[in-house]
């Protein structure tokens, strides 16, 4: 073979490579692998062996037939092993197990402090965690991986909070080392709103490769999807939008130590704190939600006006990242449409009409379930990538 024709030829992909076809679900027969990668069939019968030994692909049944015995298919099983995943915020924790696709099979939901320490919340999880596998009818070696989302800024790589303004006695704390420690298994941690927005979008908005996701509760922050795929930034530091500087908010002052930021002026608790001085029982994002929903005019417009101020920030946002689709979650959007409808007035004013063309600025499909979709989609990409599969065949 000359030398133009071994570069022309089909590259051959590894086991881990060959399952990434396999990852849609979609029953597939040798022959169709073959034809698609360029392999050998032997080639392509040794892998697909390997990937049926170690469960992450089984039988799917027979193709139609064109002659003779109907070839066998495959597919894969994301029943084959179980991700645990880990949404936890301010004043809650919500835990799932799921299986490879990110169905839940036993989930639990609680009150919480965050503020107690990573050494009390954290053992709750572990201990949530390993009930809700007997819940679902998994031993702990099923367990492949744990996301876990924190309310405050996250160093990626490192899966440590840096500095988390409403996480007192989280900074640098080493949470994959501490439930590693205990579940012996991979553990990622990312922003709540990063994995709120890779949850929302892995399972209602697969479609588009342009989306801003904005939680509005205790505090506000964002996560970026674009061409597809998360944005964290150099540190893990992007969609950070609470802090921004709000126009007129300067006397507001914040705790991460500066005036007038968005979180500041817009979310749940200063929203609860503006009706309070109106003379309304109102301290939390519940109760500003609970008032809204009862039919209070006071709090309705204050809803509103807080939509519009985060619309400010938003528009912004449109203007440098041009996405397709803005999703609003967190506590604060069950109030209702008074918080969008704040935030579409201010971003379609605002924004130049080929950015807002076709936005669509929408509340959240998945709810309170974004954070823990968003885990478990984390974790499971981490064990499904090419590489770990090539690692765990070896």
């Amino acid at each position: 073979m000359r030398m133009d024709e071994q570069t022309r030829a089909p590259r051959p992909s590894g086991t881990g490579e060959l399952f990434q076809l396999l990852r849609d679900g979609q029953p597939r027969t040798r022959s169709d692998l073959a034809s698609v990668t360029g392999q050998s069939r032997s080639t392509i019968a040794t892998r697909v062996d390997l990937l049926l030994s170690s469960g992450l692909v089984s039988p799917a049944g027979e193709a139609s037939s064109t002659g003779g015995r109907p070839p066998a298919t495959f597919a894969f099983n994301p029943a084959a092993r179980v991700v645990l995943a880990v949404d936890l915020g301010a004043t809650h924790a919500r835990l799932a197990v799921t299986d490879l696709a990110g169905t839940v099979l036993a989930e639990h939901g609680e009150p919480i402090s965050i503020g107690a320490g990573p050494a009390v919340v954290l053992d709750r999880v572990v201990e949530i965690g390993l009930d809700l596998l007997v819940a679902a009818g998994r031993p702990q070696s099923d367990l492949v991986s744990v996301g876990v989302g924190l309310p405050g800024p996250v160093e990626h790589s490192t899966g440590r909070p840096i500095n988390p303004p409403i996480m007192p006695g989280w900074d640098d704390a080493d949470v994959p080392g501490l439930l590693r420690s205990r579940l012996h298994v991979p553990v990622l941690v990312d922003n709540d709103v990063n994995l709120m927005a890779l949850g929302e979008h892995t399972s209602q908005w697969r479609g588009v490769d342009h989306l801003l996701y904005v939680k509005v509760a205790t505090g506000i922050g964002a996560g970026i999807i674009s061409d597809g795929a998360l944005r964290r930034g150099a540190q893990g530091a992007a969609g950070d939008l609470g802090h921004v500087a709000v126009p007129g908010g300067q006397d507001r002052p914040c705790r991460c130590g500066n005036t007038g930021c968005l979180e500041a002026v817009a979310s749940g608790p200063a929203i609860a704190g503006e009706l309070r001085a109106r003379g309304l029982d109102a301290t939390t994002s519940a109760d500003v939600v609970a008032l809204v929903r009862a039919g209070d005019l006071t709090a309705s417009h204050a809803v509103r006006d807080a939509g519009r101020s985060i619309g400010g920030v938003l528009a912004a946002c449109v203007s440098l990242l041009n996405p397709s689709v803005i999703v609003v979650g967190g506590q604060v959007a069950e109030a209702g449409e008074h918080l969008i409808a704040g935030i579409r007035e201010v971003v379609y004013r605002r924004s130049l009409p080929l950015a807002t063309q076709h936005l669509r600025i929408v509340a959240t499909r998945t709810g309170a379930e974004a954070g823990v979709l968003g885990a478990s989609a984390m974790a499971a990409e981490h064990v499904l990538s090419a590489a770990a599969i090539d690692t765990l065949i070896a």
